[in-house]
């Protein structure tokens, strides 16, 4: 069973406790100043019964230790910390944001809020922020796309049926 502790000030150890006919010994997986997905990866190696990593974050947490968030933690403390300090975002990405934020069934919401961000912008946002490289080889793949379609071949001459004159 793994466990963290803290050890010296800022310094924070995960270990895992076995029985022995010594008694119970305990041994040192990974030490660390912030749990990071690098030392949950680390401690999983190293034990002999890997805990999960929300296992490990609960005793991190309950240790007192600082947990290192995903990189969507991340970005989010800083938009946070920018608009605190005073930037603001494009009026589109923040309607954008907004709806991403808001809950998933939109049945709920009132009236005055839905429908302010159109299927095709909210399709959009996953090319938000990629770059020229990405979308050049996603413009290429959908060419090839579009060239490997059959063609169907038209006669010389299309016919269209005549008008009556009145």
């Amino acid at each position: 069973m793994a466990y963290v502790v803290a050890t010296k000030p800022g310094r924070f150890e995960v270990r895992e406790s076995t029985n022995t006919p010594d008694g119970p010994r305990s041994r040192t997986l990974a030490s660390f100043r912030e749990l990071t997905a690098e030392v949950v990866e680390k401690v999983q190696a190293r034990s002999d019964k890997p805990p999960t990593a929300a296992e490990l974050t609960r005793s991190a947490l309950k240790a007192g230790a600082p947990v290192r968030g995903t990189g969507l933690d991340e970005a989010a403390r800083e938009t946070l910390r920018r608009m605190a300090a005073g930037e603001r975002p494009d009026p589109m990405l923040r309607q954008l944001l907004l709806d991403a934020l808001e809950d998933e069934d939109r049945s709920d919401r009132p009236e005055a809020t839905r429908g302010r961000v159109s299927d095709a912008a909210r399709a959009a946002t996953q090319w938000v922020g990629v770059g020229a490289q990405e979308r050049g080889q996603a413009l290429r793949e959908l060419l090839d796309l579009a060239d490997a379609m059959p063609i169907k071949l038209r006669p010389h001459e299309i016919s269209f049926p005549r008008l009556k004159t009145i």
